[in-house]
């Protein structure tokens, strides 16, 4: 649950950047947030499986899973949100 909504945050915070830092994205805000967070989920669970990312460890919370799931998240957030942005500033003409 916790790699979840560090995927989550991670894709939100990327969506964010990634509306910002490249011109001709932005959705607006709420667009660019929810475009990064599905985003993040996604390419986060997708990251999560190939790297075999565990959940957590025994006894406590894994550290190093939980930053992985946050960076992955991020960047798949940032990569999904540009992508998107493209494809519906151009329909929009």
């Amino acid at each position: 649950m916790e790699q979840l909504i560090a995927q989550l945050v991670g894709g939100a915070v990327g969506g964010m950047g990634g509306g910002r830092a490249v011109q001709g994205a932005s959705m607006g805000n709420l667009g660019n947030l929810l475009a990064g967070a599905v985003g993040g989920v996604g390419g986060g669970q997708l990251l999560g499986g190939l790297m075999g990312a565990g959940g957590a460890a025994a006894g406590g919370l894994d550290i190093a899973g939980l930053a992985t799931s946050l960076v992955g998240g991020g960047v798949s957030g940032l990569v999904v949100q540009v992508i998107v942005g493209f494809v519906v500033n151009k329909m929009r003409g």
